[in-house]
């Protein structure tokens, strides 16, 4: 049986996050709600150090500034010399020509291990007519099961795409996670703190496009078990990290909705 929650709690992994100063707190909150450990250091000086010691990397370019960019790449060059997975969430990209230059760059210059974002900020990236505005997704002309497929192909790592359903796939195998509810999006940083989730699975499970599919269907299965609870947004954040917090591996099997195509 896949007991990937028991053996966070169990090994409770040092996910170091590079990270949205928008988020940033729940961030941390959602990585410790499921039983990892969070961790924010963003001067250079001392990135590659905590990178060291970590079992993720997540960087997410939410709020980006040259250093904070510099700081990602000593991190990401620091956990690719000791195996560690690296997330990159790559929000806003399409919004601005700085930040689609920045993810590539980070792109080009390290090894990413799984690429997150959006179905626009995934299809911008993956060289497809799309436009972000500001951090929210637009339409995409194309399929985007075979965006996602084509570029994890051409990036040799995992893409994951979020929306209504989310879509992983690591250019052979595609998964299609169909829980979560519609509250999730009236919250920000929902796509952020996926992120972290991500990551939290990562560090547990070297087979990142199951880690990936995993840790979308547990969180995903929080954010339905919140919403039955909640009256609005503010209730609905309360109730996220609790029902995060007491999900079991148990639990989740007999509620995970996923396909794989």
């Amino acid at each position: 049986m896949n007991l990937p929650l028991q053996k966070i709690r169990e090994t409770k992994p040092l996910v170091h996050h590079i990270t949205n100063w928008v988020t940033i707190y729940d961030c941390a909150n959602m990585t410790r709600a499921f039983g990892a450990l969070p961790v924010m250091a963003h001067a250079p000086q001392e990135a590659a150090d905590m990178t060291g010691i970590s079992s993720a990397l997540v960087l997410n370019i939410g709020t980006l500034t040259e250093e904070l960019i510099n700081a990602m790449l000593i991190s990401a060059k620091a956990a690719n010399e000791k195996s560690v997975p690296v997330v990159l969430d790559a929000v806003g990209v399409g919004a601005t020509p700085f930040r689609d230059e920045m993810a590539t760059k980070i792109l080009d210059s390290v090894r990413i291990d799984i690429i997150k974002g959006n179905y626009s900020e995934i299809a911008k990236l993956a060289g497809e007519n799309a436009q972000t505005r500001g951090v929210e997704a637009t339409a995409i002309d194309a399929d985007p099961k075979q965006v996602a497929k084509e570029f994890a192909r051409t990036r040799s790592c995992v893409v994951v795409m979020t929306g209504k359903e989310d879509i992983i796939s690591d250019g052979e195998r595609t998964f299609v996670v169909k829980n979560g509810h519609e509250s999730m999006g009236l919250i920000v940083g929902t796509g952020c703190m996926a992120a972290s989730v991500i990551g939290s699975f990562a560090a547990v499970n070297a087979d990142y496009c199951v880690a990936a599919k995993d840790a979308l269907c547990y969180f995903g299965i929080a954010g339905e078990q919140a919403a039955e609870k909640s009256a609005g947004p503010g209730t609905f954040k309360m109730y996220f990290y609790d029902e995060a917090f007491n999900l079991s591996d148990e639990k989740v099997q007999s509620m995970m909705n996923f396909e794989e195509c």
